[in-house]
C-alpha cells in the first residue's frame, strides 16, 4: 500500500515559510476582517512551530536559519490587529 505523507506548499522567501509553519501550528492566525496576523500567545503551539522548524528545515536552510527566522516573525507580529476598534469594559 502506497503511502504519502503531507507536504507543505512551496513559498518563495524563508519568511514566508515561517509564516506557515506558525499558522499550521497553531501559533499565530489572521485577523479575519483585516487579514493581518496576530500571535495567539499559546506556548504549546510556539513550541510545536519550533520543533517543525528544527526538523523540517526548507531545502537550502539550516535548522539554526529557520528557527532564527521563526523567532523574527514572532517577535513581529503583535497580538491584536492594529485596525481593530479596542473593546472597552
Amino acid at each position: 500500500m502506497l503511502v504519502t505523507k503531507e507536504r507543505r506548499s512551496a513559498t518563495r522567501t524563508l519568511r514566508g515559510w515561517a509564516i506557515s509553519v506558525l499558522q499550521e501550528a497553531g501559533a499565530i492566525r489572521e485577523c479575519e476582517e483585516h487579514g493581518w496576523m496576530q500571535d495567539r500567545s499559546d506556548p504549546h503551539a510556539r513550541e510545536r512551530a519550533f520543533v517543525i522548524a528544527r526538523q523540517d528545515s526548507p531545502a537550502g536552510f539550516s535548522p539554526e536559519e529557520t528557527v532564527a527566522e521563526v523567532r523574527d516573525v514572532l517577535e513581529s507580529i503583535g497580538d491584536t490587529c492594529p485596525e481593530c476598534p479596542i473593546e472597552s469594559d
